[in-house]
């Protein structure tokens, strides 16, 4: 009997794709794992192939794909992943996706749009995955999305033990850059301590990646306001909300955001002059090109091996939703 439990007990494989490898190596650094080797290719004519060069066969697989560019090659990559471990037999897959794709289309806001951020979750569906772990999705209910389990961890806590030793709390105002982050932003004054100031603006929603700030809502002047959002893509939204900060009063802009997209051409707008410092985290790989001298980066690793320990595990990820409420 003891033999054929042992044979049956599941075993933990982690592997990647070619995103971003290494954020893949931090992780099964923090594990205390081998990333397992994978034959990932892309042919000629640009299909791809991926095969796992050890045995998944009963096993708990945890597959790390970030969502930089090209976004679909990545995503079709992960996908084919699934497709081959489903065929494998891996007793259950796991797909970690640090920054959710499409997840700014999570609703049609006009007639004939699609529903993108749902299409991602029935893709993964449909290859064989088993449950998705993703780090603050820009919208809550992308998590119905999936038939089976949702991980939505939160960056917060790396954010925080980051600004509680290196801010004043006596002067700091967090600032939420928009009505729909006021309620995360909420979070981050209750636990820094500090007051909260919201900025209200107006997108127009034939124009992407820009808006028009109106009015500010709280008290800035002479204060270290701390903008806190969930990504930053071009920049542009989070240059003219610090912009209207300092125009207000406000002596020391910190931006801090989860998920580094840096559109071309980031870098040089978040090098504007309302901005002092932005804090982002590692969910998305940065070139080069897409660093500047404010710039600072923090390590998510810690927070999805812990994640991915649980759940092989069949422990609580609870603790880990730090930032939901």
């Amino acid at each position: 009997m003891g033999s054929i439990v042992a044979k049956n007990r599941k075993h933990l494989v982690l592997a990647t794709g070619r995103s971003h490898p290494q954020l893949a190596s931090a992780v099964a650094a923090e594990i205390g794992t081998d990333l397992m080797d994978v034959d990932s290719r892309t042919f000629a004519n640009g299909e791809i192939y991926a095969r796992f060069e050890g045995s998944v066969r009963g096993s708990d697989a945890f597959i790390l794909q970030s969502y930089c560019r090209p976004v679909n090659e990545w995503l079709m990559e992960q996908l084919i992943m699934v497709d081959a471990l489903k065929r494998a037999s891996a007793k259950r897959i796991t797909v970690v996706m640090p920054y959710y794709p499409y997840s700014r289309q999570d609703k049609k806001g006009r007639g004939r749009e699609p529903i993108s951020a749902r299409l991602i979750a029935d893709l993964f569906k449909t290859a064989g995955a088993d449950r998705i772990m993703s780090i603050d999705i820009h919208a809550s209910q992308i998590q119905g999305f999936f038939d089976g389990p949702f991980d939505h961890l939160f960056a917060m806590p790396v954010l925080l033990e980051h600004f509680k030793h290196t801010v004043d709390p006596e002067t700091l105002t967090v600032v939420s850059p928009d009505m729909g982050r006021v309620r995360v932003a909420d979070v981050w004054s209750d636990k820094l301590g500090a007051p909260l100031a919201i900025i209200h603006k107006r997108r127009d929603p034939l124009v992407p990646n820009q808006v028009s700030v109106h009015e500010i809502v709280g008290t800035v002047e002479g204060r270290t306001c701390l903008l806190v959002d969930d990504m930053i893509d071009t920049g542009r939204t989070i240059v003219k909300a610090a912009e209207a900060l300092k125009a207000s009063g406000a002596t020391n802009v910190i931006v801090a955001a989860t998920h580094a997209i840096f559109s071309n051409p980031a870098s040089e707008i978040l090098n504007s002059a309302a901005i002092d410092k932005v804090v982002v985290t590692d969910t998305l790989p940065l070139g080069e090109d897409q660093r500047f001298e404010k710039l600072e980066v923090l390590s998510i690793a810690p927070l999805l091996a812990r994640a991915i320990t649980e759940v092989f595990e069949d422990g609580s990820v609870t603790s880990l939703f730090d930032g939901a409420a």
